[in-house]
């Protein structure tokens, strides 16, 4: 003869799967709210280094610029004096300082020395000279390298071979 089950049993056993699978529902969705508040977290601590980090670097920058805002006020202080040799020398020395900050910055000057590249040259004008075809003859504009990349291409006016006579 079978044994019948009473019908109360059969319900909690229904039940148990029901509430084991709510919980693991609950527990799963527990634990995805914890990573979403931590990748939140985690984005906004993230943003908060980069804004403090381009702040620092600016103030790097600026730091070693004040001086040379100093060395324009002296030159333009000369200028309103007319010593036009000291104003001279005055713009020469801001020159050398800026250029000098901007080289410990990474700041380099591109070369324009002999044939035409386009990598990191611009050529604005092409015109009939002696130099071989391609070959740089002029210098409109310097450019300037950070690194490796390429701030500001040299503006140049390229040789188009000798004149035809």
């Amino acid at each position: 003869m079978s044994e019948q089950v009473p019908e109360e049993d059969l319900v909690e056993e229904q039940v148990d799967p029901l509430v084991a699978a709510e919980k693991e529902r609950d527990d799963y969705l527990d634990a995805l709210q914890r990573l979403k508040a931590e990748f939140d977290n985690y984005r906004k601590r993230v943003a908060r280094e980069r804004a403090a980090l381009a702040a620092h670097a600016s103030e790097r920058l600026l730091r070693e610029l004040v001086p040379v805002l100093d060395d324009l006020e002296r030159a333009l202080e000369f200028a309103a004096a007319h010593e036009e040799a000291q104003l001279e020398d005055g713009v020469r020395l801001v020159h050398r300082a800026l250029a000098a900050a901007l080289a410990k910055e990474g700041l380099a000057e591109i070369t324009t020395e002999g044939k035409f590249d386009p990598h990191t040259q611009e050529a604005l004008l092409s015109q009939p000279s002696e130099a071989e075809e391609g070959t740089v003859i002029q210098v409109l504009q310097k450019g300037y390298v950070l690194g490796d990349h390429v701030l500001r291409p040299a503006r140049v006016v390229i040789s188009a071979g000798s004149p035809v006579a």
